[in-house]
């Protein structure tokens, strides 16, 4: 029986609307991923929303996908991008 891929990693995968950095998401440093969904959404053209809903809908998404195999560690770095992300496009609350 060949193992059934969920619609959320293929969106991951291969979603065009943002090129991301490869692994982005794998990093312990909230700044450099904010950066880098930053340099994405707005260089892409195919996104729907503007620049700052796509970066942090692409960031939310991953981490909602994760769920319960998140460690608590890689949370909290991806929780910290998040408001990283708020200050780059100067949407600090």
């Amino acid at each position: 029986m060949p193992t059934e891929r969920k619609w959320s990693a293929e969106v991951t995968e291969h979603s065009d609307a943002l090129a991301l950095e490869e692994n982005i998401f794998e990093s312990d440093d909230p700044r450099k991923i904010a950066r880098s969904l930053k340099r994405s959404a707005e260089a892409s053209n195919k996104r729907k929303s503007e620049p700052y809903r796509s970066a942090m809908s692409m960031l939310t998404f991953y981490i909602n996908r994760a769920g319960k195999n998140l460690p608590a560690e890689k949370k909290y770095v991806l929780e910290e991008a998040k408001d990283e992300l708020r200050k780059a496009f100067g949407r600090e609350s």
